[in-house]
């Protein structure tokens, strides 16, 4: 299967689906105004400017959608046609956007996806408001259609949004305690990092996922373990994209330069590794790099030497391995054989070894 092309072919519907919802142009008949009218006016060109227009240039950017593709995909292996779900989809991906234009200003980051981030173009105040707003404006499908949801589903779909929304949070407060040096950064194990991990990376995939099967009748074990599946694929992309900040080329291109990461004082599972194994000269070396939050391409290019001397990245990456076949495992014994199946099982392998 080419996972490329199926993305490719996914993120068009996807991006249909998300305009139906979050207009390129607001007009008065946008879905947010069909059931919130304006007691006074519509104020257009200001919702325009300050929501349509930045949030569009930021979603033009790209993005592999990957989320919404395993929302639809799960939908598919669970009988359903993905097509009557695409609505749905969006929810987890314009939240994700919404975090990486929140992400930016909270890394003080120059660029995402090749281009100045958000907030260097439109502002702080602009790029927080519409970062906040896409948490909440992919919920309309679930008001649009709440005559078509049983209101057990939608329950449980708030449920998941609500516990979700705050697991995010709080791996971001986690992960930024630590590169700022606020809680023993120095200290992480491996169990920290994944916990981390699993709270800010893991829970949108893990939204997708039980939102999807939720919708599509799951049972609730099934709900479960399709989540912790789609979670351990978060996580190991995560993995991935650290190992792609340090080796890759067109990775490193579009975040604005190699070991991005290592100036902002990350503490990786590569870095936890590291500072796990190494000597103690090292170790010292490496934390030192780290924690001046450093700009010098030498500097950083040193910290990798000392990560890859101790065969960090290669820990990292047949640790991601490990973690999404076990989760499969323990999930595709409860689904029906169909080939829906079998692109769920290819789909998480490519995530875990693409190169950008």
């Amino acid at each position: 299967m080419d996972i490329e092309k199926f993305l490719e072919d996914r993120a068009n519907l996807i991006d249909k689906a998300i305009a139906k919802y979050i207009p390129r142009i607001f007009s008065r008949k946008a879905i947010f105004f069909k059931n919130n009218l304006p007691r006074y006016s519509y104020n257009l060109e200001t919702l325009n400017k300050a929501v349509a227009e930045p949030i569009w240039e930021f979603l033009d950017r790209g993005g592999k959608r990957w989320r919404p593709s395993l929302f639809l995909l799960i939908c598919e292996a669970l009988g359903k046609n993905p097509k009557d779900f695409a609505d749905f989809a969006i929810i987890p991906e314009v939240i994700h956007n919404g975090t990486l234009m929140i992400d930016d200003i909270e890394d003080a980051s120059e660029f995402r996806r090749g281009k100045p981030c958000t907030y260097k173009i439109y502002g702080l105040d602009i790029a927080i408001n519409a970062g906040n707003a896409m948490y909440y404006l992919p919920l309309l499908p679930l008001i649009e259609n709440r005559e078509k949801v049983s209101i057990e589903k939608l329950c449980k779909i708030y449920e998941i949004y609500v516990q979700e929304m705050t697991n995010l949070s709080f791996g971001q407060a986690m992960d930024i305690a630590w590169h700022r040096g606020l809680a023993n950064a120095d200290e992480i194990n491996e169990k920290d990092y994944l916990q981390m991990c699993a709270y800010k990376t893991g829970t949108l995939a893990r939204m997708a996922a039980e939102i999807s099967a939720v919708l599509a009748d799951a049972n609730e074990e099934l709900v479960e373990k399709l989540g912790h599946f789609a979670e351990s694929i978060g996580i190991a992309f995560q993995m991935q994209d650290d190992i792609l900040d340090l080796t890759g080329r067109d990775f490193a291109e579009k975040k604005g330069g190699r070991g991005k990461d290592i100036t902002e004082g990350k503490r990786s599972l590569i870095v936890v590794h590291t500072l796990k194994v190494a000597n103690a000269k090292d170790r010292e070396r490496l934390t030192g790099i780290l924690n001046t939050h450093t700009s010098d391409q030498k500097l950083i290019d040193e910290a990798i030497r000392i990560m890859e001397k101790y065969d960090s990245l290669d820990y990292v990456k047949n640790l991601a391995r490990k973690i999404v076949e076990k989760s499969w495992k323990n999930a595709e014994r409860l689904l029906p054989a169909s080939n829906a199946k079998e692109r769920l099982d290819a789909f998480a392998k490519f995530l875990i070894e693409r190169k950008i």
